[in-house]
């Protein structure tokens, strides 16, 4: 008997990468990328530690279920991350023509929709998943982050 898990399971697996990258004193933002009610992709944002602009969640998911799934799309697929995607992020996601779109909060200053991106047209979206989760985490980050300076 297969377990089917719902949409809230999978995103507090990309909560679980947020905290991750959290305790890293990275930006808590995390991914996991889904393919037949299995997670084949996880990943949190490493910009810091890896000294690279590039290194968001969503990027280094996308490059993880490439590599599982051995091929540049993502048909059938479907992303799970914690914040909505910034215009690079939805970029990458438009090229890898990723299914389905999942986001936890909208980012309305930095997001791709607020920026001009776009996502690709066959690509499903859905947002407000655990947004109060997500959001919670990023709110202690950045008071956190602020007490600091």
């Amino acid at each position: 008997m297969k377990l089917q898990y719902d949409s809230k399971y999978f995103m507090g697996k990309a909560i679980e990468e947020a905290e991750i990258a959290f305790s890293k004193g990275e930006i808590p933002i995390g991914a996991v990328i889904v393919v037949d009610n299995h997670i084949i992709a996880r990943a949190h944002n490493l910009t810091e530690t890896l000294n690279d602009v590039t290194a968001h969640a969503e990027i280094l998911a996308i490059t993880a279920a490439e590599n599982y799934l051995g091929g540049k799309y993502l048909d059938g697929c479907t992303m799970y991350v914690t914040l909505e995607p910034c215009q690079m992020c939805a970029g990458a996601l438009y090229w890898s023509r990723i299914s389905n779109l999942f986001y936890a909060a909208k980012d309305s200053k930095r997001g791709y929709k607020k920026m001009g991106g776009s996502l690709h047209p066959k690509t499903k979206t859905n947002s407000g998943i655990l947004e109060h989760e997500s959001k919670e985490l990023l709110d202690k980050f950045f008071i956190t982050r602020r007490n600091m300076n």
